[in-house]
């Protein structure tokens, strides 16, 4: 039985090689992965948008949102963990602030090129 399948030549082999040689590693691309993921959420954008003002209390946060504690914590924490979020401690608050004032900027910029 013959397959219909066509095969890629070896120059066509050769030059997706050298396009595979230039694409970030694994670890890389699965680290942009979930920051790309933590801003595809609306409340988590939501509060990005809320932060480009300077830093929160997480219960201005809630206030704003109208959204419970655990639910904004959630979030939170997310966008923390990829390294959106910095924080300190203030006695039983804790406070917000953007890990680049410029994050918001290249996110417009991101959605502008694909609009």
């Amino acid at each position: 039985m013959k397959s219909d399948t066509k095969r890629p030549t070896n120059e066509q082999i050769k030059e997706l090689k050298a396009i595979l040689s230039k694409i970030p590693d694994d670890e890389t691309l699965e680290k942009n992965a979930s920051i790309i993921k933590a801003l595809a959420d609306p409340t988590r954008l939501k509060i990005v948008y809320l932060l480009q003002h300077g830093e929160r209390c997480v219960c201005e946060i809630i206030e704003a949102l109208k959204r419970p504690q655990p639910t904004i914590s959630h979030h939170l924490a997310i966008l923390k963990n990829v390294g959106i979020l910095k924080w300190r401690k203030e006695g039983i608050w804790i406070h917000y602030r953007l890990a680049d004032e410029k994050i918001l900027e290249l996110i417009e910029k991101l959605l502008k090129k694909i609009k």
